[in-house]
């Protein structure tokens, strides 16, 4: 039995594998296609849909993973696929590289991240997957290869275990950098008001609100060469530990018990959160620690259209006595075209992510935002809940069709599908 973080989505694989080496990988996959079944592969299980279900070969990429060759000069980097993004971070650091941008969680393998276009938040940078320099990957007949430029690399960089199995990566990194996060609370209406100001003058800005409350929780943060302040930690620890997760954890649950109460419950934690201050490591400041489960949709809309979108989502959640418990996550993206699939193709991005405590019915919360954002433009995040077919997906990115064409070359017979992948590619 395998399931993922948040225990809401499990399979039974007939075979559950952690390969050593890239030869191990291919007989695998060609094992599993001569008996017909289908292969994924697992990361840290940080999807939160049915991405990687099957009663086939499940792979794991744990033994495949650390940092294999590094050149300082150019920033270039070759790690192994399974490598948590936690532990890329400390081994870049020892080098004096970084990651130029990260999400705020850090325990994914980097293929889980990269492959869904896993992100972070600023306005000049992309997502994961934009730096990557090159792949290496197994095929569906057991072939090895190597994918450094044009249509077949911007196809696997964001293609949701659809094409192959990725062993190894070259990432771009930038020299190592700290960052001056503050921490405000401020209106949500004024936050939204105030919306292009805040994300074009600063490296990177993001704000999360619950429903019900009047306050957002804003987070800005810039590079800075001033030295580390180690007492800033104390009012991070505070926030980052005790309220968003323990905190937010015992009330989330008294809300699953009373969901009448949650109005109230979400205005208490929100009064909780202080303002504070921290300058350290780029990687230390990024990522947070993630200990309330919860599941999770994301949507990515056109920039211009997030404080419309905030709203009607509001407006709607209050209209329809959606019971949410957990905030609503707001951040932004550069443009980009490196991935074919990528959810910030061609346009400046801004990604509304909207979470439901564990246990609780997200389904008519998620199809209300799903469908808002819809009428927006609006893209999944690959890793995230969404019911969408490749019918109401191909018309959202302007290079589906050459994307489907580098599936078909790479899995003709379809060995790296599972109902998710033909539910959202085709059969």
């Amino acid at each position: 039995m395998w399931s993922n973080w948040t225990g809401d989505e499990s399979c039974n694989p007939s075979t559950f594998s952690r390969p050593t080496s890239v030869d191990e990988v291919s007989r695998l996959v060609t094992d599993a296609a001569s008996r017909g079944e289908g292969v994924r592969v697992v990361g840290a299980g940080h999807s939160f849909g049915d991405n990687v279900l099957t009663d086939g070969t499940l792979l794991s990429l744990d033994n495949l993973s650390g940092l294999h060759h590094v050149d300082p000069t150019t920033g270039l980097v070759r790690i192994g696929a399974g490598t948590r993004l936690h532990e890329l971070s400390r081994l870049l650091d020892e080098h004096g590289l970084a990651m130029p941008n990260l999400g705020d969680i850090n325990v994914q393998s980097a293929a889980g991240a990269i492959s869904t276009a896993t992100h972070g938040t600023g306005r000049n940078l992309g997502n994961l997957a934009t730096t990557v320099e090159s792949i290496e990957l197994v095929k569906a007949d057991g072939s090895i290869v190597e994918l450094d430029s044009g249509d077949d690399l911007r196809a696997a960089r964001v293609s949701v275990g659809a094409l192959g199995v990725i062993t190894a990566y070259t990432l771009r990194t930038v020299p190592s950098f700290r960052l001056h996060l503050q921490r405000e609370k401020i209106p949500l209406t004024q936050v939204l008001a105030e919306l292009d100001e805040r994300v074009d003058s600063n490296d990177h800005f993001e704000f999360f609100a619950f429903p019900h409350a009047r306050d957002a929780l804003t987070k800005t943060t810039n590079r800075t060469e001033e030295p580390a302040n180690p007492s800033g930690r104390i009012v991070e620890y505070f926030n980052e530990v005790i309220v968003e997760n323990h905190v937010l954890g015992a009330l989330s649950t008294m809300g699953r018990r009373w969901p009448s109460q949650i109005p109230r419950l979400n205005r208490a934690v929100t009064a909780l959160a202080s303002s504070g201050s921290l300058i350290d490591a780029s990687h230390r400041v990024f990522s947070s620690p993630r200990l309330v489960r919860i599941t999770e949709t994301e949507w990515a809309v056109p920039r211009e259209a997030c404080a419309d979108l905030v709203r009607e989502i509001q407006a709607e959640t209050d209209r329809q006595g959606f019971a949410v418990n957990i905030p609503f996550e707001v951040r932004f993206v550069a443009a980009d075209d490196a991935s074919l699939l990528s959810p910030s193709f061609g346009r400046e991005t801004a990604y509304v992510a909207v979470h439901m405590y564990e246990g609780m019915p997200w389904k008519p919360y998620f199809e209300t935002v799903q469908r808002i954002a819809g009428e927006y433009g609006g893209r999944p995040h690959w890793g995230k809940r969404h019911s969408l077919s490749a019918a109401d997906l191909a018309g959202r990115y302007p290079e589906w069709d050459t994307f489907q064409e580098v599936r078909r070359a790479y899995d003709p017979d379809g060995v790296f599908a599972n109902d998710h992948i033909r539910r959202i590619f085709g059969a």
